[in-house]
């Protein structure tokens, strides 16, 4: 008897789910789902049922023949949520669970017609990861038990609800709408993902199309409409893509990331429609996952590097053959600073920056970071120039194709390769990358004539002639790099030649707003006010927080910057702003 994960109370001795079949009526009056859901269990079995459940407020549980099972709703734990355990009858292989949501449920975020985009329609969606799924259906919320499942979505009829899963139809019933959807691939519990809202979607390519609301669906569709290219090159480095259809959705203002590369329907946050296609590389990440993540899946959030460490190596991978190899190093050098701030941030929990993570009494969310994304990454690039590139792309066909719909853990990993490529680990130093802190020593270095022509402008203001052909990952280097205590008076120049404080290019605005914030350089302040107002994304909530709350005149800025704001910001960023603000 052992519970594997320690975010999910799931017991290893008792009975595995096999399907999901859900149904739920959307109520934006009160904020909740009304909803059943039928769990259909690998094999007949008897005895307790262990579920994860957070805020939920189960009616009834019955078996197959509607009978009542046995049930208790254990008082929450931090982290965890409440245990729902059911006591099944000899004999029983499926049980339906009535019950409703909370209006805080965490996975879930409920928008007034005045936070979208066209001001007339409220909009719903999910954000299952890591371990918020449990808010949403009662189920074991961990992703090493993979489900197939069927849903029915009834919403307001004037609504769309759009699923990460393949639609099956729509009928209308007087003012309300069902909208069904099957996912026939087993998928971990955090890819649950739906919207509800006013959409209208454009097709971009034979297997995908772009979902937004009306009033950007063009804005997106120009944006994206490279992703078959993205498609093909993935296809040629990792082998056929098993989703079907890879569609966008475009999200609202307040999503908390980047991108979430839920199968079939990756969400994408508006941040991304720059006007010039210069921050689709959050696009060939969430394509990257379809392989690295979706296909195949980290055991535990203790094992999440698995997932992410992966999908930024194929991202560059895919970029590289898209866009050339100075682009690819350029990505590789900003994700080499964000590995260092993260290493940073972490100084007093110093655990949290080894791939391999122990985080029982730990928040998925709270350990969050960009080391097992940029650290990942840095080990799996040190695997393929001990190699070769040759011996290593082999490598990573047979590593995907043989853990298909599977989950592992990094033990399980590193004994696949030391079958496959004996004595890389040792040489490599695995031991370092895997269960010690920080960045290794003589770890991976990105090279590029254009990193070198970066690194000879530091402490300089460029001219327009030095910066003519510059991408925007290029002003990142450069503005990250300008060092502490950088004169005020070089933001005036920089903001007077290249008008950086109105830039439409959310990374490079967001750079330079920290930079300028904490070298105390006021007139980014009324910039950084109006964009916290309009963002929800994580990445740029967090260094422009931080940054304010750094001197206690700003900290009492972003406090009353975050009591106006708030509420347009998901609760899984919510969190995160008011855990720097309490640091601070």
């Amino acid at each position: 008897m052992a519970r594997l994960d320690p975010h999910s109370y799931n017991d290893d001795t008792q009975p595995e789910t096999e399907n999901l079949t859900w149904k739920a009526r959307v109520d934006f009056r009160t904020r909740r789902l009304h909803a059943e859901a039928t769990l259909s269990l690998k094999e007949t079995s008897a005895g307790p049922l262990d579920l994860d459940t957070r805020d939920l407020e189960i009616r009834s549980v019955v078996d197959a023949e509607g009978k009542p099972l046995p049930f208790l709703v254990s008082p929450p734990e931090p982290i965890l949520g409440s245990r729902l355990r059911v006591e099944l009858r000899p004999g029983t292989k499926q049980l339906t669970i009535r019950y409703r949501t909370s209006p805080q449920a965490s996975a879930l975020q409920w928008l007034t017609p005045a936070q979208t985009a066209g001001g007339q329609f409220p909009y719903l969606f999910s954000q299952c990861q890591a371990i918020h799924a449990r808010s949403v259906v009662p189920l074991q919320d961990t992703p090493r038990i993979r489900i197939r499942y069927r849903a029915e979505l009834t919403v307001p009829k004037e609504l769309k609800a759009v699923m990460a899963a393949g639609f099956t139809g729509r009928e209308e019933q007087g003012v309300e709408a069902v909208e069904r959807y099957e996912m026939p691939q087993p998928i971990p519990p955090y890819l649950l993902a739906f919207a509800v809202g006013r959409l209208a979607a454009k097709e971009l390519g034979p297997r995908s199309r772009v979902w937004a609301e009306p009033e950007v669906l063009e804005s997106a569709a120009e944006e994206f409409e490279d992703v078959d290219a993205m498609l093909r090159a993935a296809e040629a480095l990792f082998g056929a893509y098993d989703w079907e259809r890879f569609d966008l959705l475009t999200m609202p203002p307040s999503f908390p990331y980047g991108g979430m590369e839920n199968p079939r329907l990756t969400f994408l946050t508006p941040t991304l429609l720059a006007g010039d296609k210069s921050l689709v590389s959050v696009v060939a990440h969430e394509l990257a996952h379809s392989w690295t993540g979706n296909l195949v899946t980290n055991a535990s959030a203790e094992h999440f590097w698995l997932n992410e460490g992966f999908t930024v190596f194929a991202e560059r991978r895919i970029l590289e053959v898209l866009y050339g190899s100075d682009v690819a190093a350029l990505h590789a050098a900003l994700g080499r600073r964000a590995l260092e701030d993260a290493v940073q941030h972490f100084k007093d929990h110093p655990k949290l920056t080894a791939l391999r993570t122990h985080l029982t009494g730990v928040d998925p969310d709270e350990a969050f970071s960009q080391v097992p994304y940029e650290k990942g990454f840095l080990f799996l690039r040190a695997i393929e120039d001990a190699v070769g590139r040759p011996a290593f792309d082999d490598f990573l066909k047979r590593y995907i194709e043989s853990h298909r719909f599977q989950a592992l853990t990094t033990e399980q990993f590193t004994t696949f390769v030391e079958k496959h490529l004996p004595g890389v680990l040792a040489k490599v130093d695995a031991e370092a990358y895997l269960n010690k802190p920080g960045i290794p020593q003589g770890s991976p270095v990105p090279r590029s004539n254009r990193l070198e022509q970066i690194g000879r402008m530091k402490d300089k203001v460029p001219t327009a002639e030095d910066v003519k052909d510059w991408t925007p990952a290029e002003w990142q280097l450069y503005i990250e790099g300008l060092r502490k205590g950088t004169p005020r008076d070089v933001f005036r120049q920089l903001d007077e030649r290249f008008h950086l404080t109105k830039s439409h290019n959310s990374e490079v605005l967001v750079s330079w707003l920290t930079a300028a914030l904490r070298a105390g350089w006021e007139p980014a302040l009324g910039r950084t006010e109006a964009f916290l107002g309009e963002v929800g994304r994580m990445k740029y909530l967090k260094p422009l927080y931080g940054a304010l709350a750094a001197t206690l005149e700003g900290k009492a800025l972003a406090r009353s910057l975050f009591n106006r704001y708030a509420e347009r910001y998901h609760p899984i960023a919510q969190a995160a702003v008011e855990s720097i603000l309490n640091r601070a």
